[in-house]
């Protein structure tokens, strides 16, 4: 970690500064895509949501249905869309349901 210094610094830039600094953004990267998907597909694809990893640019959803998982392959590319728009960055660039 770096000395102190005697500037002001707000709290945002310090939490970034340490992110950065520890390279903590893809553990957080992960949390916030399990949340951003739980929070936008809702509570009834939720109770089907089994397991959710994020790995390299694809999203892995684990469904204990095979009738919603084939519901959800037709808007693949509008769930990818709307998670990215969530999340704010381009994070998610395949969607893989199992």
């Amino acid at each position: 970690m770096k000395k102190r210094n005697n500037e002001n610094q707000s709290l945002s830039e310090v939490l970034k500064e340490f992110v950065d600094h520890n390279k903590l953004q893809g553990g957080l990267d992960k949390v916030s895509v399990k949340d951003v998907w739980y929070r936008e597909m809702g509570p009834a694809i939720e109770k089907y949501t089994t397991a959710i990893k994020l790995q390299n640019e694809t999203l892995y959803v684990q469904l204990s249905s095979s009738v919603l998982r084939e519901e959800l392959s037709y808007g693949k590319g509008k769930i990818i869309t709307m998670l990215n728009r969530e999340l704010g960055k381009d994070l998610i660039k395949k969607l893989v349901l199992r």
